[in-house]
């Protein structure tokens, strides 16, 4: 598979257990399951727009010497908390408006925060497999 299409297909799948993720805690924390598919459907377009706007700012600032080290560790963990207070930010803001609940929101983003950095490790750990075993698959192949 090429990069870009390894990418794109690791994102949007990411998008999808992540959303799949919002609709549960929407649903089992609110006991609606509209608000937890109404959330889930809006967070499509807000994670989008976020994540593209997260990504453009952290571009500016990489224009700092600091922050321009790609291999620099403390980039990478600032730039990771930084994407998961406002992804959180977003699911609280989202089910407190679409619940007319605020506790809804604050409990749903709680949840989230922690099923979020699970979902997320398994899912890199899978893609690293899915690699690792197409790169194994390639080089059979070419010799």
């Amino acid at each position: 598979m090429k990069i870009i299409n390894r990418k794109l297909a690791k994102a949007i799948s990411w998008r999808l257990w992540g959303t799949l993720d919002t609709i549960l805690w929407g649903w089992l924390i609110s006991g609606d399951s509209i608000v937890g598919l109404s959330v889930g459907g809006f967070e499509l377009i807000t994670k989008i727009t976020l994540y593209y706007c997260h990504e453009w700012v952290w571009e500016k600032w990489s224009r700092n010497d600091f922050w321009r080290d790609k291999k620099n560790s403390i980039r990478h963990l600032t730039k990771a908390i930084s994407w998961r207070a406002i992804g959180t930010l977003d699911t609280m803001i989202l089910t407190w408006v679409i619940s007319g609940n605020p506790l809804v929101g604050i409990k749903v983003g709680i949840a989230e925060v922690v099923t979020k950095i699970a979902l997320f490790y398994l899912h890199e750990r899978v893609w690293h497999l899915f690699i690792k075993k197409e790169d194994v698959n390639e080089a059979l192949v070419s010799n």
